[in-house]
């Protein structure tokens, strides 16, 4: 063995005391440090690449020069002030749970070693309880809402083959011809789903929103559908990024009494409005979903990357993603999660989720919703009382989309962004034509008070505009 190596192992305990010391502190820290550090110079943000040493150090001068050179110039996307992207953070049983899967360094893919999957199929039961899915949904972890659209969509290519007497599995996806997904406000995840599918982009058909909306209007969904010859995908949304707008599920589930069509839910962080008694109507319908899209660490609070994907027909998902390989157990009618998914090789995602979930429980979850959403409201309000900003949509659920009053063009916003960042991240967006920002509430740290100290560093950013 390597003497540093060997090193390494004789002080093990040491060493991840030491990690678990550092840890503490960013953690702690996460209040008082910059939301996202300002550029280190001109390599960007972060400090100047070093060349690969011929002999190492070993782990405890790694963790310093970690400490030293990299930890400064992250972002404090685990606190409370982080409003990009939907992201959440990862609460305390979250982080020991993801601790143990790198201690138990599992591939649980195969029942040959089943424990692991065994403890996913069991969090995917939580999980479908959750969100009150029937028990026709079986679903499997996968990386994020990008990756379990994408698997979504795969099972519905191969149930327009069963519906034209093909497989696409088998015999590619230009044996399907002209394929047609609908969609009023579809995430960005779903033409780079179809891009690697083999389905095109183009294949995307946008259908005309409600007035002043981005949910779809169910008669305009209806005249589409009646416009294309054959079986479509209908991809629906539970959640919008811009205003977090949902479809009318259980309207367009009941288009398939006249048009024969796939629905899958695109849910990524609006399937958590299910946890909220004043929120959880509009997820009325998900169940009737024949696929469906959650992203993990988001609202759920576990760290990057989890997601998890629900569909009715395992069978058509097995034979989409069947890995036939002597080392690896049999298809069956329960096939091992090798079967379900892209990838073979995955680490052991679902821990983490079954940290937090048998941690807080449904409540302790439903507390974290709520609270955000109410953060949410009050940042909404706050900039709607500001004549420096107009609030461009009304809040839903968990996002506020404002934008200047006043000459809000992509570099002014960009200017906004830049000088609030230190207190504050929101991202770009365009509303309706109008350049945007998007404040995004989805971590369990938040409270009030960080929704008021993010409304003031907005308005401090946009006084220097002036």
């Amino acid at each position: 063995m390597d003497r540093t190596l060997a090193a390494d192992l004789a002080r093990l305990p040491d060493l991840l005391d030491a990690t678990r010391r550092a840890a503490a502190g960013t953690l702690a820290a996460l209040d008082a440090r910059p939301v996202v550090p300002p550029p280190a110079g001109p390599h960007g943000p972060g400090p100047a690449p070093e060349p690969l040493a011929e002999h190492g150090t070993g782990t405890e001068q790694a963790l310093a020069a970690f400490q030293e050179r990299w930890a400064p110039h992250l972002s404090a996307s685990a606190g409370p002030r982080y409003l990009g992207f939907v992201t959440g953070g990862a609460t305390p049983a979250a982080l020991a749970g993801d601790w143990l899967t790198a201690v138990h360094d599992q591939n649980s893919n195969s029942a040959l070693d089943g424990a692991g999957q065994q403890l996913e199929r069991e969090t995917v039961g939580w999980l479908r309880e959750l969100f009150r899915l029937g028990p026709a949904h079986t679903g499997t972890f996968v990386s994020g809402a990008t990756q379990s659209n994408t698997t979504g969509l795969a099972i519905a290519r191969e149930w327009l083959g069963e519906r034209l007497g093909v497989s696409p599995a088998e015999d590619g996806a230009a044996a399907l011809g002209p394929v047609r997904v609908l969609s009023g406000a579809p995430h960005s995840s779903i033409g780079k789903a179809l891009s690697v599918l083999g389905l095109g982009r183009r294949a995307l058909v946008p259908v005309p929103t409600l007035p002043g909306r981005e949910a779809v209007d169910p008669a305009a969904l209806d005249r589409a559908l009646a416009d294309i010859p054959g079986p479509a995908v209908v991809v629906a949304n539970a959640g919008t990024v811009n205003t977090v707008d949902f479809d009318d599920l259980r309207a367009v589930a009941a288009l398939k009494d006249r048009h024969d069509f796939w629905l899958h839910t695109d849910a990524a962080f609006g399937a958590f409005a299910t946890l909220s008694p004043d929120h959880a109507h509009l997820t009325d319908g998900l169940d009737l979903s024949d696929s469906l899209c959650v992203d993990l660490h988001k609202w759920l609070n576990v760290p990057y990357d989890s997601a998890v994907q629900f569909t009715r027909r395992r069978d058509l998902q097995a034979r989409v993603f069947q890995n036939s390989a002597a080392y690896l157990g049999p298809l069956g009618d329960h096939p091992d999660l090798v079967h379900l998914t892209p990838e073979n090789s995955r680490r052991l995602r679902a821990l983490a989720a079954w940290f937090t979930l048998r941690a807080y429980g449904r409540e302790g979850h439903r507390e974290i919703v709520e609270r955000d959403i109410d953060c949410a409201r009050t940042l909404g309000a706050e900039l709607d009382r500001d004549p420096a900003f107009r609030v461009l949509a009304p809040v839903r659920l968990n996002v506020v989309c404002f934008t200047l009053a006043a000459d809000p063009t992509p570099a002014r916003l960009t200017a906004l962004r830049e000088a609030a960042s230190a207190e504050v991240f929101v991202t770009p967006t365009v509303y309706e034509g109008t350049p945007a920002l998007r404040a995004a509430f989805a971590n369990w740290r938040t409270t009030r008070a960080d929704a008021h100290r993010a409304a003031e560093a907005l308005r401090a950013a946009a006084a220097k505009l002036l």
